[in-house]
């Protein structure tokens, strides 16, 4: 009977920059290398968390301050890099922020900082860790999307069109770099746990506290009932692509969302 088990130490000897590695996803992420061979290092703005969660993962992870719109935080965090781990073979574009109001109440100035976080970022960091790469003979890029990258969602238009675009992004740089072994990919999670949507709930509580009434619509169970997506689902795919066993796996994008964007109508039983 044939068959197939993923082989442990998958990532062994590989150097990797996962963004926005503090918290949530980026930080089940890391942890998830170092499990599987990799030197990691966590990068974020969020010194403490940053820094705590390095610490935790020990010797084989360092924590670096890094804002993704900034080239020079870039150019600072590669030679820290360098110097602690040596070449980098893969990138995890992880770091995001969001903001959650209706159109009527855009704010530019926060729109264009999503844009700049969410979208122009991941392309810094790509035209940064292109030398290290090609260098080493090819790598991977895995760029976090979400299934607003896929579809619309009210009240966060900024955020969706930042993720549209890294999608965009994605299948572009996909077709300049694949000749040079270096594959880059999307992976689209769906909403999920509140350490996934921290932000969005936060946002949503504060409106409602100052009185304003709220109901969401949309959200009720899914096709896996009321089971949500929790950071290791979305690590354990980002892992894969990222590991040489998905060396065929380029360009294209991959969901974590439990069959939401599979359809919207079907006939439960119970």
């Amino acid at each position: 009977m044939l068959g197939y088990t993923f082989r442990m130490g998958r990532l062994d000897g590989k150097v990797a920059i996962v963004t926005g590695a503090a918290r949530g996803t980026g930080a089940a992420t890391a942890e998830r290398f170092v499990e599987e061979g990799a030197r990691v290092c966590i990068a974020d703005v969020l010194d403490e968390r940053g820094a705590e969660q390095a610490q935790a993962l020990g010797d084989a992870a360092c924590f670096q301050h890094l804002d993704v719109t900034l080239e020079q935080d870039w150019a600072t965090g590669l030679e820290a890099v360098h110097e602690r781990f040596g070449l980098v073979d893969v990138l995890v574009n992880n770091a995001a922020i969001l903001d959650v109001r209706p159109l009527a109440e855009l704010d530019v100035s926060c729109a264009r900082r999503i844009i700049d976080v969410n979208l122009v970022g991941p392309m810094i960091g790509t035209r940064a860790v292109l030398a290290d790469m090609q260098a080493l003979g090819g790598g991977s890029i895995v760029n976090l999307g979400s299934i607003d990258a896929m579809e619309g969602m009210g009240w966060v238009a900024p955020y969706c069109a930042s993720k549209f675009g890294l999608r965009g992004f994605t299948k572009a740089a996909a077709l300049e770099l694949g000749q040079k072994g270096i594959r880059v990919n999307l992976v689209c999670p769906s909403g999920g746990s509140r350490e996934l949507i921290e932000g969005f709930v936060n946002n949503l509580q504060e409106r409602v506290a100052a009185g304003e009434k709220i109901e969401p619509k949309g959200l009720e169970g899914g096709v896996m009932g009321d089971r949500q997506v929790q950071p290791h689902d979305i690590a354990n795919l980002i892992l894969f692509l990222a590991s040489d066993e998905a060396a065929f796996c380029h360009g294209a994008e991959y969901l974590v969302d439990g069959g939401h964007t599979a359809g919207h109508i079907w006939f439960r039983t119970d």
